[in-house]
């Protein structure tokens, strides 16, 4: 039942102000912002006492990005952006139930991101009744029986959906995939379906792993790093310390992206005293101001440049590879008409590119959702694996393919089940350890789990995230959820999806990363896998806010001990709730690599998964080597009254959690309802700076455009614009996404720019 709710909160036009783009990234500003964050939200001593226990080996994981722990650890192993979000979560402040009682969801829909995440932790358990304008408090008791008896009553399991943010646990998550698997249902949609899927999918394919094959290690030992799709500064601001490691080693890195980003440019060390009083290390020695939508063309240009040289690795090729005649003839010819236009580089520009990675000896390609969220991601995946391939760069000291994730664990959900494609192998253990019913289908990815739910009343879970505002077509997607019977949200803090329901709410408040994990059995830990392949310990040290909260895996399994009392089974949920060393254990029966999980995961740094590309040079494809693909080259077609449309983070946010209107590095504060535009298409399009402008979807049959963004002259390729993530999310039609791989297509979208 829709309640009226907006789905965008204040989208009052208001005009940015603008400075110059930062030259440095961190110094300074970065402390001082990030002692800001913690002071408002934590104290003085708070903050000292938290910050210092972020990312040890007896403290917890930084709820951030997942960029790996180096092994000599300082005492102030965090960034900017990871105290940020360390703030965030370890606010003392807490919404209590007055706050319900004077704010209806009509009157929070008004309200911004920026506000409704300021109003502190969720406290108790909500319910928001069928018919009712208010959530009002329940216990959790009566929570779990009408989230039981709803899944219990569904004629068809595959009418509920399991939606997972990276934030949870791998105890979590394993949970999470139990409840959904012996319900019934592969619909297990995630985070991972918006950002790295594409990754798993190419990478799973053409090595035989969906995961990258470097260690952190590797960034000292390489001679050449190139960074393709990716805003380090911003997303993942430790990655600028391993870069500057490398780059005194001796590598050169190369910077691929439609933006030349501040953290690209020159970083600050915050622990280098000689960094924050001079000038900082130059990152990119040399930057590639791609199109947007021309990473495909780029890299097939310099395979077929390093083939036509000579300058590949023959040895490696021959005894580790399969497919390189038919990807050797697919490369011979080059349009470089056409290339050049879909780049924005000249062919002289390539072939300098290309020189500089035919005399690598180690390179390490890394990428993120620049390279992820197109139409054609998959396969301009694999053409960056083809080049990798051509060098020998895989299985050796110093090179490989390094997929930079997002959001901390979000690698670690989907090695311990949380996946809508599971394997054969994984689906038979579950049966044979908790007698799961057999399920013969795959489950619904987010992009069909939102189609569906158009179609059909559902149920729809979720631990953690902010499905509304992460997820494409915002319209789309809340209709989608306001036909569900019963929506439950188990959070931290109060966000859009809270507010886009279905006919019944929950919200439920979860523990997070920097609270004690304190259950019946005592105190307890959890774990999380980073980005490299590392699993260990994350263990918060403050008690938590309110004794309503619960952690995630006592909830879980108090949903699903109600749900099994109903529908039958012997799965022992009441353990798993308050002993979180037995969820560890089940998942070591169920999941290679983690034979006595719970021991080896106590050790200082935990342990790294097998992984046999990466160690042995293995490779589980069909051939049984690594897969050359030699699939036909596409771009995005765009006429000259439309443009190119990506969208972008700005410095104060994380994923959809906006801490303020602040971009400080592009020079941009006081709005995010902002067009990013070169000033050459500025001048031709007869606008200037400030100019409010209309942005329609080109290529879709019903009306999808938003008014009242302010133009902001910006250093980005003639023909391409940005706007803000989640603002814009609602300009990306469902309909549009990877193929193979169905992330939406966030980072290229078809548009034209109107007063």
């Amino acid at each position: 039942m829709a309640r009226g709710v907006s789905r965008y909160g204040d989208t009052v036009s208001v005009q940015p102000k603008l400075t110059d783009v930062k030259e440095v990234a961190a110094g300074i500003p970065a402390v001082v912002s990030a002692w800001q964050h913690g002071l408002k939200n934590m104290g003085p001593i708070m903050s000292a006492v938290t910050l210092g226990k972020a990312n040890q080996h007896d403290g917890f994981d930084c709820p951030g990005c997942a960029w790996p722990d180096p092994k000599h650890r300082s005492p102030f192993e965090y960034c900017e952006n990871g105290a940020k979000a360390i703030a965030d979560e370890g606010t003392s402040r807490t919404i209590s139930d007055s706050f319900w009682e004077k704010n209806s969801v009509q009157m929070l829909g008004r309200k911004s991101d920026v506000w409704l995440n300021s109003q502190g932790r969720l406290s108790r358990p909500m319910i928001l009744e069928k018919g009712s304008n208010h959530y009002t408090s329940i216990d959790w008791e009566r929570a779990f029986g009408i989230i039981a008896r709803a899944l219990s009553s569904l004629e068809d399991p595959n009418d509920a959906y399991f939606y997972t943010s990276g934030r949870a646990s791998n105890e979590a998550a394993f949970l999470w995939q139990l409840l959904a698997r012996q319900l019934g249902t592969n619909n297990l949609p995630d985070c991972s379906n918006m950002c790295h899927e594409s990754s798993g999918v190419a990478l799973g394919e053409s090595l035989g792993i969906g995961k990258g094959t470097v260690r952190l290690e590797d960034f000292e030992l390489a001679d050449l790093i190139v960074v393709v799709g990716q805003n380090p500064g911003t997303n993942h601001p430790r990655m600028l310390s391993a870069l500057k490691s490398a780059k005194k080693a001796g590598a050169s890195v190369l910077s691929v992206n439609p933006l030349l980003e501040t953290g690209m440019r020159s970083f600050r060390h915050p622990q280098s005293p000689t960094d924050m009083l001079g000038s900082g290390t130059r990152i990119s020695d040399d930057h590639v101001d791609i199109r947007i939508n021309g990473d495909m063309a780029f890299f097939r240009a310099i395979g077929s440049l390093m083939i036509k040289s000579g300058a590949i690795d023959k040895d490696f090729i021959e005894t580790k590879t399969s497919g390189f005649y038919d990807y050797r003839k697919a490369a011979d010819y080059i349009d470089w008409e056409w290339t050049e236009a879909v780049t924005g580089q000249t062919e002289q520009r390539i072939r300098e590119i290309a020189s500089l990675m035919a005399k690598s000896k180690n390179m390490i390609i890394c990428w993120a959702m620049g390279i992820t969220q197109h139409k054609n991601s998959v396969n301009t995946i694999r053409e960056i694996v083809n080049v990798l391939l051509l060098g020998g760069h895989i299985g050796r000291p110093g090179a490989g393919a390094c997929p930079v994730r997002g959001h901390s664990n979000v690698q670690g959900d989907r090695t311990v089940g949380i996946t809508h494609a599971p394997t054969k192998s994984f689906m038979d253990k579950m049966r044979a350890v908790f007698q799961t019913p057999e399920i013969t289908s795959h489950g619904a990815d987010s992009v069909h789990t939102v189609e569906a739910m158009r179609e059909k009343s559902s149920i729809f879970l979720a631990l953690g995230g902010n499905f509304i505002s992460a997820m494409s077509d915002t319209e789309r997607t809340s209709e989608a959820i306001e036909n569900c019977s019963l929506t439950v949200q188990i959070s931290t803090k109060l966000n859009r999806s809270h507010l886009i329901t279905g006919d019944t709410a929950l919200i439920l408040p979860c523990l997070g990363r920097t609270d004690k994990q304190i259950t019946s059995h005592g105190p307890q830990f959890l774990t999380v896998e980073n980005s490299m392949g590392v699993v260990h310990v994350s263990k918060g040290h403050k008690d938590r806010a309110s004794m309503s909260m619960r952690p995630e895996p006592t909830i879980i399994s108090g949903i699903a001990d109600k749900l099994q009392s109903l529908i039958g089974g012997s799965i022992p949920w009441t353990v798993y709730g308050s002993d979180f060393t037995e969820v560890r254990n089940s998942i070591e029966k169920i999941i290679p690599g983690f034979e006595a999980y719970d021991a080896r995961v106590r050790n200082d740094g935990g342990f790294e998964l097998p992984n046999p590309p990466r160690d042995s040079q293995l490779f589980n494809t069909k051939s049984g080597r690594a897969e050359f693909s030699n699939h036909n080259l596409d771009s995005l077609s765009v006429n000259e009254d439309c443009m190119i449309m990506m969208t972008i983070r700005s410095h104060d946010q994380f994923n959809t959690t906006i801490y303020t209107d602040k971009d400080r590095y592009r020079g941009i504060t006081g709005s995010r309802r902002i067009i990013l535009m070169s000033p050459s298409d500025i001048r031709a399009r007869g606008l200037s700076t400030g100019s409010l402008v209309k942005i329609t979807t080109v290529g879709v049959t019903r009306p999808m455009e938003s008014g009242d963004w302010s133009v902001v002259p910006y250093s980005i390729p003639k023909g391409c614009v940005a706007t803000y993530f989640p603002e814009a999310n609602h300009l990306i039609p469902i309909e549009s996404y990877a193929d193979e791989s169905y992330t939406p297509t966030s980072k290229s979208v078809i548009v034209r720019v109107t007063v």
